[in-house]
């Protein structure tokens, strides 16, 4: 009889996300008593917070900003630990024919994004902070994911679009987008959440498994064929890979600094995102 505890988790289908992958597909997860069963989450954060309201996902590994921001709006869920404590680099894209050279011509223009709340979202508004730009002069197209933000880039529904960068570094070589800049989160970019019931009830199961993670992820970083695993899974060109994993970072301490959210926090109320009640108490709202 099989009294595994059963988890649903989800994340991007990403380089980021290769030791849970790694660590699944190797039945690291048994001897915890644990199976977790991984959907690949294309809409990225929008559609993940959407899992943990719906209860069809109990874990996900999502975005820092869009999490924290969907907590302090009511989702009942909890951040349980931080999975890649480096920053996210987000790649600012345009119609590849387009004459757009710079930044600030995208003043006044069309934002392809995910959904709403999600890291393409929330970090268009960063960025327009950071330009000066009046966040009602901000407009968005929902696109579902990366290939319809290439599709609306292609078709002039939208004029940029912010993605990690070298997940779209492919597209560029393909002609389907042009990186222009990036912009930069100035917080750990991943975290791992789970909804509130599965905390409270299985809290003590989960920080094994990320522990675990986190594991499998330092030996990826230590693997001297890392860059041509990653690079022949993901299909990312070698040199990519290799300057991707020097930026890198995972949690291989799996520690928990509360004070690196509250910039999460104090960001999003500056930006107008989160109001000052939802504010309130954030870090009883965000940890368990």
């Amino acid at each position: 009889m099989n009294n595994k505890k059963r988890f649903k988790i989800g994340g991007v289908p990403e380089h980021f996300n290769l030791p849970w992958r790694l660590a699944i597909e190797e039945g690291s997860f048994d001897d915890l008593g644990v199976q977790l069963h991984w959907s690949d989450m294309t809409g990225g954060t929008g559609q993940m917070i959407k899992g943990l309201q719906t209860g069809s996902l109990d874990v996900a590994v999502l975005l820092t900003e869009g999490i924290t921001k969907s907590i302090l709006e009511g989702l009942e869920a909890k951040i349980l630990m931080v999975y890649v404590t480096s920053p996210l680099h987000w790649g600012i894209h345009v119609p590849f024919d387009s004459d757009i050279t710079k930044v600030e011509q995208l003043k006044n223009k069309t934002f392809a994004i995910s959904r709403e709340g999600s890291g393409s979202h929330l970090m268009t508004y960063v960025k327009a902070h950071q330009q000066g730009w009046p966040k009602e002069d901000v407009s968005f197209n929902v696109v579902g994911d990366v290939y319809g933000g290439l599709w609306a880039l292609q078709h002039n529904e939208a004029q940029g679009f912010l993605w990690e960068k070298y997940t779209t570094f492919p597209y560029t070589e393909q002609k389907k987008c042009r990186y222009i800049d990036e912009v930069v989160t100035p917080w750990p970019c991943f975290v791992i959440a789970a909804r509130t019931d599965i905390m409270k009830e299985h809290e003590s199961e989960l920080k094994e498994v990320c522990a675990m993670v986190h594991q499998k992820a330092l030996e990826l970083k230590q693997n001297e064929q890392a860059a041509e695993i990653i690079s022949w899974r993901y299909n990312l060109r070698l040199s990519q890979v290799e300057n991707w994993l020097k930026e890198t970072n995972w949690n291989y301490s799996n520690e928990i600094k509360i004070s690196e959210f509250e910039q999460v926090v104090t960001y999003l109320f500056e930006l107008q995102l989160v109001s000052a009640k939802n504010c309130e108490n954030w870090k009883q709202k965000l940890f368990s």
